[in-house]
């Protein structure tokens, strides 16, 4: 009988870890999801949409700019910036993800990206970083960086 109580205790915990599990698997690919929506709103220019994936206390850290912190400074920068990338003819692109990570919460994903400009031609690759945390349903940024792969301009 205490074999029976035991063996059914180990199973229930075996299953909530597979459970558990399954649910990471949902949430990466959720945070995943969330995360490339990015790359659609900035390829339209929308800030509005772009700030909403952000948090309220959210730090943006672009190359070559001082840090962002707060969802109407952001959307200001991203909005800006997208703007001027989109009038420029230029497109900026995610390549691939190269790692992606869930905790409870919190979560974080890594790729790289590459800008062309009108005509196709790559002028700009790079790679991203970004930290999550899941508030009401979405997986919104609260650090986000990336850096270029070429070096920076020469000063005049």
């Amino acid at each position: 009988m205490a074999f029976g109580v035991a063996g059914s205790i180990v199973a229930l915990i075996v299953c909530g870890h597979a459970l558990a599990a399954g649910d990471t698997a949902n949430e990466l690919a959720k945070l995943k999801s969330d995360a490339l929506i990015w790359f659609e709103c900035y390829a339209k220019a929308d800030a509005d949409a772009m700030a909403k994936l952000y948090a309220e206390d959210a730090l943006l850290m672009p190359p070559g700019a001082p840090a962002v912190t707060g969802r109407p400074a952001i959307k200001a920068f991203l909005g800006a910036d997208a703007a001027k990338s989109k009038s420029d003819g230029m497109s900026l692109k995610n390549d691939k993800i190269t790692g992606a990570f869930v905790s409870g919460d919190t979560g974080w994903i890594s790729g790289t990206y590459t800008v062309t400009d009108a005509s196709g031609k790559t002028i700009d690759s790079g790679s991203y970083l970004s930290v999550h945390r899941k508030t009401n349903g979405a997986w919104l940024y609260v650090r986000d960086i990336w850096n270029s792969d070429r070096p920076p301009a020469p000063q005049k």
